[in-house]
Parts: structure tokens; sequence; C-alpha cells
């Protein structure tokens, strides 16, 4: 049973070590077929700068979501936590959203009467 775990566990990293490689000697064939020849003065890349191309394409756009972040993963999802949050938020009364907005406030140093209270809002 140690062998077969440990199989698996050594199948993923040689996986995961050739996807990564496959991944960049894409991005890296990628640009150097089409950059170059359409915006002048771009250059040709390596493949260490196209897998740090492709780490920080990942960083700004797409983020690193784990198994952590899917439905049906020990309860624990993003979206579900933030329309629970919401859905509490518009159970409290109008004195409880003024304390709870006060007491964040003071934590994070915001100041309460830039901000307006929702419930107190022009409508013209």
């Amino acid at each position: 049973m140690k062998r077969s775990r440990i199989g698996k566990i050594v199948g993923s990293v040689v996986f995961a070590v050739v996807f990564i490689g496959l991944m960049g000697y894409v991005v890296m064939r990628l640009w150097n077929a089409t950059l170059p020849l359409i915006i002048q003065g771009v250059s040709a890349i390596t493949f260490w700068q196209a897998l740090a191309l492709l780490l920080l394409s990942r960083l700004l756009f797409g983020g690193f979501r784990g198994p952590w972040n899917k439905p049906g993963f020990g309860g624990f999802n993003r979206d579900q936590w933030k329309n629970r949050m919401a859905e509490r938020w518009q159970q409290l009364s109008p004195e409880q959203r003024e304390r709870m907005r006060q007491r964040w406030g003071r934590r994070c140093g915001s100041d309460d009467e830039a901000r307006p209270d929702d419930s107190t809002k022009d409508v013209s």
C-alpha cells in the first residue's frame, strides 16, 4: 500500500513538472512565432523567460485556485461564503449594522463620517 501511495505522489510530481515544462515551451514557441513578427522591437524569449511570463500571467489574470475553492471541498467555497455573509448582513437590524460599521471602522482605521449609511441615502 505504501508503494502505491508513493508511486502516485511521484507520478503526480512527474506529471506536474512535464505539464509545466510543456506549457512553458508552448508559450515560448507562440511568443517567438508571433510577437517579433507583429511588433517591431520585440525580441524572442528563452524557455525560462516563457516560464516566468506564464507565472506572471497566472498571477495577474488567473490566480492560483486550488481544490479548496471548488464546491464540495470540505464545505468551503468563496462564493458560498460571500453569499452567507451577505445574508447575515441583511438579517441585522439598522442599529446592529451601524455598530458593526463602527467596530470595523475602528479596526481598519476608516472614517465613519466619510461613508453614509445605506439606509439614509438621499434618493433624488
